[in-house]
């Protein structure tokens, strides 16, 4: 035994000898620690009381200037009501101008804004948002817009009734706020007016924005929320700021005293020596002596280091196609497999190790090849030194939610998604982000260059159950009105293991149907955006008298819904109800939606007062959008949906079904008529065309330059959309399988066959032996 052993073991001895002194000193100890705690803990939320303050005072500054501008629309509409066929907009124009004179703009519209509609871009959706809200609503509508590539107040007003209605709108500078988050000058906390999830203003430190909307205010008759934020300080015991830790050193103070004392009281009374105070302190012990008198055992010999075993070598040949637009994707045993999946692990753990993250969460669906590529993944991971938490056989959305709340903020899913069942793939967040384009290249790249970081000591690889926390937490944020009963098919894909379990937590009666998880997918392929896998389910819901049927394809992102009488309702309808009722909550929200969804949905949007904004189809540009615009929802036709209000923002088609519900369970006229109420164009479902691997993107590179389509607005965000003014058709090139994918849509049963025919005459002039769906 070493010196400094020994001298530890005689600390030991004398330590049991003196139990009072011993008491004393630890006492006094704790006593002097949570002094100092309470005080250095008081001292830090003293900036946090000072924020509240301002941030209170804020509130009030911005409800008065606030009120002042509505209160000027007000006086405005009363001089020039009762608005008749006699009163002119020239009148009713200069009438605000002269209310508003440091006004940039006043302009008087028409009700039905039809001009506004036929080029929104022009004219600017949060503007039309801002006049449909009007229009809605008797009230004066203000927000924060874009106006001439920088931000703007706008206000709108409807003035008059029925035919004589007109609309007036008015743009301010933003100069028209100035001074009303002046009310601290500490550059350490940071003051926001928040609209949606945009900061429209700010004041003091801004890397503090991200927590400031755990103490925002909402302001009454706006769109806004003032936040704020101190520097993140530890609350203490009972979140008293320091308090209890000041109580609790005193308490410890006074234990310590009383220790001190002890002794010699017992003594007196007793009548008693001490025979520990006088027998030696046994502190000059040898080794010897402390073996002998059973003081200490003799030293164990060491214990075998742990030795972590070698990373899988891939029994197939790399292959850069695998490695495609938003996730890396492939079938087993041809180009993918186990070991393939150790060297992305590799890649990844490398990345992390690069800026500086510690670990990742894993976690798999319920394919046949699965666990064996999560094993593999995880030794690749791990050999970088980073920590693997293995979450084990989960759907997707629950390893975006463990990477949102665990310590760490990355995550990988190993899963095929709605593909064939010989297929895999790997889904991957960063910090964050979910890799997508160039991203999922690098990693092929860092593997054909050998760029790989080999750790001495390779990080832990630990197993963690979080399924019951991500069933609380929606249980918590979810509440339907009334038990409905619900009819679930899960394609025997893993949602099958959580989604009922969630459902029955927010109080629906769930039938399952087809919730075994199975590999095999031996009953349909979990794939609810082709409407044939949802045969079985209509037929269960019309049977058993299910007020709704409910439907997730392979790992739990998507979602597909069927009503009582049969009909599929599509994700772009469904997505219209979600709008609706996060827009109750957030007007001029960004509400994002992809190519494929219906050209009705543009102005739905917008009679709610949101800013609607079309964008590529795939779950990582979406979700990148979404946090490049810091829009509240999105959505996307095969069924992805994403919620930022409430939620984390990314893909989940069990959340999405619990919010679906409980909006379905608040409608008064029933769920079959708040359907009804949505509109509903004549439409196909997503067609495809089969191609060679690759040709996909060829061939519409070679049809953007090509094709010509008259009277049609294009667009070229992804593939070729073609917007005639009563429907539309779409063109694009699948990123996960060698496909062309295909949609149109009409007022129309007549103009559904114009359009498609249209399309037709041109993808056969280019490719004449093309076998087309439709």
């Amino acid at each position: 035994m070493s010196a400094l052993n020994l001298r530890i073991e005689q600390m030991r001895v004398w330590v049991r000898q003196h139990p009072w002194r011993t008491a004393t000193v630890l006492f006094a100890l704790f006593g002097i620690w949570f002094a100092y705690k309470g005080v250095d803990l008081y001292a830090q939320n003293k900036d946090e009381r000072d924020i509240i303050t301002a941030r209170d005072a804020a509130t009030a500054a911005v409800a008065a200037r606030s009120n002042a501008l509505i209160n000027r629309m007000v006086q405005a509409q009363k001089k020039v009501e009762p608005v008749t066929a006699f009163t002119g907009e020239i009148f009713i124009m200069q009438t605000f101008k002269d209310s508003f004179k440091e006004a940039d703009a006043v302009q008087v519209y028409a009700p039905g804004l039809a001009t506004a509609y036929d080029d929104v871009a022009g004219f600017g959706a949060g503007r039309l948002a801002l006049l449909e809200a009007a229009t809605n609503n008797q009230q004066v509508a203000i927000r924060v817009i874009q106006a001439g590539g920088s931000r703007r107040l706008g206000l709108a007003k409807s003035v008059g009734a029925d035919a004589d209605m007109r609309l007036v709108y008015v743009q301010l500078p933003m100069s028209a706020l100035n001074g009303v988050l002046d009310v601290t000058q500490e550059k350490h906390s940071y003051l926001g007016l928040r609209q949606g999830q945009t900061d429209v203003l700010n004041h003091g430190d801004a890397t503090l924005a991200s927590t400031a909307e755990i103490n925002a205010v909402a302001i009454a008759k706006t769109p806004w929320r003032v936040v704020a934020s101190a520097p993140l300080a530890e609350k203490g015991l009972f979140s008293a700021g320091g308090i209890a830790e000041l109580v609790l050193g005193g308490l410890f103070f006074l234990l310590g005293a009383g220790c001190l004392f002890a002794p010699g009281y017992l003594q007196r009374r007793n009548g008693l020596e001490s025979a520990t105070e006088d027998g030696g302190d046994g502190a000059d012990m040898t080794l010897e002596q402390m073996q002998q008198a059973g003081v200490i055992a003799a030293q164990a010999p060491p214990a075998p280091e742990f030795n972590i075993k070698e990373s899988l070598q891939p029994k197939v040949p790399l292959d850069r196609s695998i490695f495609r637009a938003y996730d890396i994707r492939g079938i087993i045993g041809v180009n993918l497999d186990a070991g393939i999946a150790c060297k992305v692990g590799e890649a990844v753990g490398t990345i992390l190790v690069e800026k500086g993250l510690r670990g990742i969460v894993v976690g798999y669906d319920g394919r046949l090849s699965s666990p064996t590529m999560a094993d593999g993944l995880c030794e690749g991971l791990a050999s970088t030194g980073i920590e693997v938490i293995n979450i084990g056989q989960v759907p997707t959305p629950v390893v975006y939610f463990a990477a949102n709340t665990s310590e760490f903020t990355s995550g990988i899913s190993v899963t095929g998604s709605h593909n064939p069942p010989d297929y895999n793939g790997l889904k991957i967040v960063i910090d964050g982000h979910t890799l997508s384009g160039d991203a999922i290249m690098d990693i092929f790249t860092r593997i054909i260059d050998k760029k790989i970081i080999r750790a001495d000591n390779p990080g832990r690889i630990r197993q963690q159950d979080v399924i019951p926390e991500y069933i609380n937490r929606i249980a918590e944020d979810v509440h339907i009105e009334q038990p409905l009963k619900v009819v679930v098919d899960c394609g025997n894909g893993v949602p099958g293991a959580v989604a009922p379990q969630v459902l029955r937590a927010i109080g629906a009666e769930v039938e399952e149907l087809y919730c075994e998880v199975d590999g095999n997918f031996p009953n349909h392929h979990p794939d609810p955006s082709d409407p044939e896998n949802l045969l079985d389910l209509i037929d269960l819901v019309k049977r058993s008298g299910a007020d709704i049927g409910l439907a997730f394809d392979g790992d739990g992102d998507r979602l597909g819904v069927v009503t009582r009488s049969g009909e599929v309702i599509f994700a772009d309808r469904l997505l219209m109800l979600f709008a609706e009722d996060v827009l109750s909550r957030n007007p001029g929200a960004a509400i994002i939606y992809d190519v494929k969804c219906t050209g009705a949905l543009q102005g739905h949007i917008l009679r709610n007062g949101g800013s609607p904004l079309m964008w590529k189809t795939g779950h990582s540009l979406i979700k990148a959008k979404m946090k490049e615009t810091h829009a509240e929802l999105a959505g996307e036709m095969s069924g992805h949906f994403f919620f930022s209000e409430r939620w984390f923002g990314f893909d989940d088609g069990i959340y999405a079904a619990a919010r679906l519900l409980e909006i379905l369970a608040a409608a008064p006229e029933g769920i079959q008529a708040k359907f009804d109420e949505l509109p509903k164009l004549v439409s196909t479902p997503e067609l495809k065309a089969e191609v060679a691997e690759g040709e996909q993107h060829a061939f519409i590179a070679r049809f953007v330059e090509q094709a010509r389509f008259e009277g049609a607005r294009i667009s070229l965000i992804d593939g070729v959309r073609a917007d005639w003014s009563d429907g539309w058709g779409l063109v694009r090139a699948s990123n996960t399988t060698p496909v062309l994918v295909f949609r149109f849509e009409a007022n129309d049963d007549a103009a559904l066959a114009r359009i498609k025919e249209a399309f037709r005459e041109q993808l056969l002039a280019l490719k004449p032996d093309m076998s087309l769906p439709f």
